[in-house]
């Protein structure tokens, strides 16, 4: 799973945000999550990061596996998803860098931690 992951975003990397974009036009974080597990591995996924942290099973953060979903919250109202590759770092949508890999032991991240969920 972990070289699909990785030639996954080699084919998005720096695609840039576009909340509600589903296309390498402009694509957002769930949208991004919901079309790698679609179209990489097989697996439907709702769209929204709300419905996609209600899927699967909750998992600790020192037990995360290539794969799992990791969710923050970034705001009142807002939320983000990535999912987890290996060594504490995560595939996502950034609103400045578009697709990109990033840690979670990033001050930012880190601190915006919500939960981590396993399909």
């Amino acid at each position: 799973m972990r070289k699909v992951l990785y030639s996954h975003y080699n084919e998005w990397q720096g695609v840039r945000y576009q909340y509600g974009g589903l296309s390498q036009r402009g694509i957002d974080c769930s949208g991004f999550v919901h079309l790698t597990f679609k179209s990489k591995l097989g697996t439907h996924l709702p769209r929204t990061t709300w419905m996609q942290a209600k899927v699967g099973r909750e998992v600790r953060k020192n037990e995360l596996k290539t794969g799992d979903l990791v969710f923050f919250r970034t705001g009142k109202a807002s939320n983000h998803v990535g999912i987890y590759l290996e060594g504490n770092k995560f595939l996502h949508v950034s609103q400045k860098k578009g697709v990109t890999i990033s840690r979670l032991d990033h001050i930012y991240w880190k601190s915006n931690y919500w939960k981590s969920v396993r399909i």
